[in-house]
Parts: C-alpha cells; structure tokens; sequence
C-alpha cells in the first residue's frame, strides 16, 4: 500500500516538473545544479522563502504604520473620528436597528432629550465607523507610498548595475537556464509569473515586469496621500502624474519593449515550448488588464485637469444628510484612493487600491 503510494506520488511529481513542459530542448533540470558564470541558479526551494519574508515585512508595516504613518496623519491634521458614546442609542443600533425609522427617532428624542436631528447624525456616524476611517487609509497609504518607492529604487539600482539592462534578449540567448474577478485573474497571473519565471530561471525577464510595474505605484500613494491630507491641488496634479507614467509604461513600454522580446526575439533565438505558451499567455493576460486600467485612469485624469477634480474612494463614501450631500455635489472636490475590490483596476498588480468615479 505505501509503496503504491509512494509510487503515485513520484509520478505525479514527476509530471509536475516534466522537462519537455518546462524547458526547451536539450535543457535539464540538471543543468540549473551547477552554478552558471560564477552565479547559482534558482531553485525552487527558494520560494519557500517567501513565508518568513512576508511575515517579517507584515511586522515591519504594523510598526511602521503605528510609530511613523500614524504621527504624520495626525500631524497634517488627521484625526481618527467618531460618534460620542452613547449607551441607550448603541445599544438600539446593536439589537434592534441600524437605521431607526421616524417613529422611534421620535421615542429616543424624548427618553433623551435630544433633537431628532442630532440623532439622525449619531447613527449615520456609528454606521459609518464600520468602514476604514481616513487615518487608517493615509498609514496604509503612507506604508505602500514607501515600500514601493523602495522597491522601485532598488529594482532600478539592481538593473542598471547588471551587464544585461541594455540587452534583454540576451536573458534568453544565454537559457538555459515570466471588479473582483479582473482583479482575481491578476493576482493569479502575476503570482503564476513571478514563481515560474523565478523557478524557470527567467529571472531578468521576470524583474524588468515588476520594474515596469513598480515605476507608477509609489506616484498612486502620493496621490491618495496629499487626498488624505487635503490637499488638492497636490493631489490632482500626482494623479495626472501617475496616468503618464502608467500609460507610458504598460501601454508603451511592456508591450514595444517586453512582449516583443518574450514573444518576436525568443520565437527567434530558442523557439516556442510547453511553458513559452504558458509564460506568454499570462503576460498578454497582464497587457490586457492595462489597457482597461487604462482607459479607466485616462478618464479620471481628463475629468480632473477639466473639471479639477479627481474621483473619490469608494470607501471614502460616507453616508450624509440631504444638506451634507447638496454641498458635496456642488463643492466637493475629492481625489481618490484605495479599495480592497477592484482596487488595482488602475494600480495594476498591487493589490488594494484603486480610483473610483463618483
């Protein structure tokens, strides 16, 4: 029985890590054994790595957003707010209803002695404390701003200081050696295309993408940044930043640049293989997604350089009173930030964030 077992499992692994799927011809898993021009190759036991890194920068960002994020929100004028406490009216919105109608608005006015008025408000405020308040949206803003600044800065350190930043065909001339559900099947493809372009030793390819990717983010959290901080101005002219940047990168960049060499100049030099369709499909997948980002993002920045004004977050959404909500109209002027659906359809692969119209 164990020796079945055991027997099964050896030929599932092996058509996990088939080399006529994976590699190109006359290529080996044996040949990334040995270190290759005085470098080691991948392994694919270096992604376990990944756990304990992500649980240390976890770490980092709760610190970082506590003892740095946090002072600078407050400093700038942040506050974190909410409804005064109130027991009899907490514990109406706990049991019975978050939305009280006019006749028991009416009886809580008198047991409290309250205006209707000032009721209507204090639920509207303890409704509202159920979404992220603008200081917990400007530290995580602040955390990402600087982390992938960071990243950004050390992606373009490592590649300029590497021998083949002028030459990326040359990554595969010396092989042997890349709404919810849009934003799902980004995940998956960047995820896929990090780990296989990692374990397929297609590394170069693999961080000139991020790279690329990296380039506009940190301009995204600016942005959202000078929002929070209410500073419009700043927060316009950011964003419209950000869209050059992301439509030169994703739009002309990755597929004039990238694609062209992943898809034209590899075709050329070693030919297509299992994997090549497979690393192939999901950065056309990825070009896809830009250009709805795209479009998306090009609009916002229209509205904002001729209408001075850049769509809010939707989890800046507050509920407001009639009063509240005509000033809004007519006044408001608010640059948006981050959602945790959909976000990326203008951040691209990071994760969280994203511009929503009004």
């Amino acid at each position: 029985m164990a020796t079945a077992a055991a027997g099964a499992l050896g030929l599932l692994w092996g058509w996990l890590w088939s080399e006529r799927f994976w590699l190109p011809q006359n290529v080996s898993w044996a040949d990334f054994e040995g270190p290759g021009d005085g470098y080691g190759y991948p392994r694919a036991r270096h992604i376990l790595s990944v756990f304990p890194v992500a649980a240390g920068i976890f770490s980092v960002r709760l610190l970082f957003e506590r003892f740095i994020a946090k002072p600078c929100a407050l400093h700038v004028g942040i506050q974190d707010s909410g409804p005064y406490p109130n027991a009899i009216l907490e514990k109406v919105f706990l049991s019975i209803t978050k939305y009280p109608d006019e006749k028991r608005l009416e009886g809580l006015s008198k047991q409290l002695d309250w205006d209707v008025r000032k009721i209507q408000c204090w639920f509207r405020h303890r409704r509202n404390q159920d979404k992220p308040p603008t200081l917990t949206k400007f530290c995580e803003s602040m955390w990402r701003f600087t982390f992938y600044l960071c990243i950004f800065c050390y992606g373009i350190k490592f590649l300029w200081s590497s021998p083949w930043f002028w030459d990326i065909r040359q990554c595969w001339h010396s092989y042997p050696f890349q709404d919810f559900l849009i934003m799902f099947v980004h995940h998956l493809a960047t995820i896929g295309l990090i780990t296989f372009s990692y374990i397929n030793n297609m590394v170069r390819v693999g961080t000139l993408v991020m790279c690329l990717h990296d380039a506009s983010d940190f301009l995204l959290e600016a942005a959202k940044l000078a929002n929070y901080a209410k500073y419009q101005r700043l927060c316009d002219t950011l964003f419209v930043i950000f869209s050059a940047v992301f439509v030169v990168t994703r739009l002309g960049i990755y597929p004039f640049w990238i694609l062209n060499t992943t898809f034209f100049e590899s075709w050329e030099i070693i030919g297509p293989y299992p994997s090549w369709w497979l690393f192939n499909g999901l950065l056309l997948i990825l070009q896809v997604l830009h250009v709805i980002w795209s479009y998306l993002i090009v609009r916002i920045a229209f509205k904002a350089l001729i209408r001075g004004k850049v769509s809010k977050d939707d989890r800046s959404d507050v509920e407001s009173s009639s009063e509240e909500e005509d000033v809004a109209t007519n006044t408001r002027s608010a640059c948006g930030s981050s959602s945790s659906n959909g976000a990326n359809r203008v951040n691209g692969h990071m994760g969280s964030s994203y511009w929503a119209e009004e």
